[in-house]
């Protein structure tokens, strides 16, 4: 018996256990929605491409499964490329599926014709022109494994339209053979013995956490060391929540935006173990002024990534989940000194009241204090994501954001994303009025689908990032930052039927939030805040 591609692919999909995708159709990628449509997979219509790329983005990092995202050729699928990007700068597990022009119409500059694969090859692990639908079945279960496994990040798999309906037998491959890649996880014994002889001889040894501890599913394992050993944790903005917010040994997040405690201690630490972490510029502030007393020892998935931006003294190459399961046997061996140090990283914020606008630090110290202690926050880009950043302290919660990418309009979709995963959790989106206005059309996937986030806009009427950058770098001259004609954000959103309230003075605070968190529907809160308040 033989079933067309579209339908192979459909099948493919669901031998993988996708139950959610997310997408927006054409002509190009009907035979495949075509197919979709007959069976019990959930498509969520966005309202952009793009935000089907940030809402797979979301599901994935809940799920810690790849998630699918969906457009047609031309204009659909270049929509995408910010999404893989983001996606791939923050190693997120994506199957992006795109149509394509007829076959034999392919380099001839037709109608929605773009070259996606080319335009895309920076920003993905692998990319898959399909010109023979027999190799269906075999790329798609290529395509799960490549975006799963080693350092994780989107595969994008674009098919030709006349190709979704040839004719062919379905068989889904038992296994994965690709003789290039075969990704190390297991770390190197004799490396693994170097890094326990030098955290046992360390005085003041210190864990920096990243974004790849979630990618490992090592936050347990984290922990586990960490408590056996008696070893401090910072983290960098997208290691954030990897471990409880009110573990006594997490000192917060470092960086430019980071804790003091967090930083004072990187320049006092004189064995950094690091997980998981790019050594970016912005997570690390200076990476080669860091910790130049410190040993460095870097544990990584992606061996490129140890000593790109950072001299390293002892390189391990591996999943941290297994390297670090097996440090913690061999914990009883380590012998780290106290730290002269204030452990709790983070102080609850104490700033005056002020009438007339919103302090958004007191906002997430709010937030954090009311809501579930395993909600998710997901935050923006902007002075919106280092305020959450810096307040985040949900016990058990999940932090989101766009990090290596810095992607404004990522937090509404990936919040979506993030509910539909986890229908349980309570989900809740920052953003600023700038940023909101790149995602607003989402309200009506919100509304659409009864998807129940919450959205706290903090409106300051700039784009207060640029803004504060321009005062301080560039003379005081502001230019190009002033949102003049903002909508009204509380009608905008009745206009889709979601509930919504503004407030403009601190003691509305804890209320608003209240009645925001208390609500069984999607949400929005509106923050009038000062346009000269700091990010810090």
């Amino acid at each position: 018996m033989t079933i067309t591609a579209a339908q192979a692919m459909v099948r493919c999909l669901q031998e993988e256990g996708i139950r959610v995708v997310f997408g927006l159709p054409g002509a190009a990628i009907c035979p495949f929605y075509d197919a979709l449509s007959k069976t019990d997979i959930r498509h969520i219509l966005v309202r952009q491409e793009q935000n089907a790329g940030h809402a797979a983005s979301g599901y994935a990092r809940l799920t810690k499964r790849p998630a699918v995202c969906i457009a047609t050729s031309g204009p659909g699928a270049l929509n995408l490329i910010t999404a893989v990007a983001t996606a791939y700068m923050d190693s997120i597990p994506l199957v992006v599926i795109t149509g394509q022009v007829s076959s034999e119409l392919l380099g001839r500059d037709v109608f929605q014709e773009a070259d996606i694969t080319g335009s895309c090859e920076p920003f993905v692990k692998h990319s898959y022109l399909v010109k023979n639908a027999a190799d269906i079945p075999r790329i798609m279960k290529e395509a799960f494994h490549i975006a799963g496994t080693g350092r994780q990040g989107p595969v994008l798999i674009d098919v030709p339209s006349d190709v979704q309906t040839q004719k062919i037998p379905f068989t889904y491959p038992e296994a994965v053979h690709i003789r290039s890649y075969k990704p190390n996880l297991i770390g190197h014994p004799g490396q693994i013995k170097r890094v326990v002889s030098a955290l046992s001889n360390a005085k003041r040894p210190l864990i920096c956490a990243g974004g790849g501890v979630f990618s490992a599913d090592a936050c347990e394992a984290l922990l586990a060391f960490s408590q056996k050993t008696g070893i401090p944790v910072v983290t960098t903005m997208m290691g954030l929540s990897c471990i409880p917010a009110n573990y006594p040994l997490n000192l917060g997040m470092i960086g430019m935006h980071g804790a003091p405690e967090a930083n004072r201690a990187m320049n006092s630490a004189d064995v950094l173990l690091l997980i998981g972490a790019r050594v970016g510029d912005r997570a690390i502030m200076s990476p080669m002024g860091l910790c130049r007393n410190a040993k460095i020892i870097h544990i990584d998935i992606d061996p490129a990534e140890i000593g790109k931006n950072i001299e390293t003294d002892i390189p391990l190459v591996g999943s941290a989940k297994l390297i670090l399961e097996e440090l913690c046997e061999r914990a009883d061996k380590l012998h780290a000194e106290n730290w002269s140090l204030d452990l709790q990283g983070r102080r609850a914020f104490t700033g005056e009241s002020w009438s007339g606008v919103i302090r958004p630090k007191r906002v997430i110290q709010t937030l954090c204090k009311r809501a579930e202690e395993d909600a998710v926050l997901v935050a923006d880009v902007g002075q919106n994501q280092i305020w959450s950043a810096r307040g985040f302290s949900i016990p058990h919660g999940r932090f989101l954001t766009s990090g290596g990418m810095g992607t404004m309009g990522y937090s509404i979709p990936a919040a979506i994303g993030a509910k539909l995963a986890a229908p349980g959790r309570q989900v809740i989106a920052v953003c600023g009025d700038g940023s909101f206005q790149m995602q607003m059309m989402e309200l009506a996937t919100i509304r659409s689908n009864s998807i129940p986030v919450k959205m706290i806009v903090m409106n300051n009427s700039r784009l207060g990032m640029v803004r504060e950058l321009q005062d301080t770098r560039y003379g005081g001259n502001e230019t190009a930052v002033f949102l003049d004609g903002n909508p009204d954000f509380v009608k905008l959103a009745e206009s889709y039927g979601i509930p919504s309230c503004r407030i403009s003075n601190d003691g509305d605070i804890d209320e608003a939030i209240q009645n925001m968190l208390s609500c069984a529907d999607a949400y929005l809160l509106e923050c009038t805040v000062s346009p000269e308040e700091p990010t810090l």
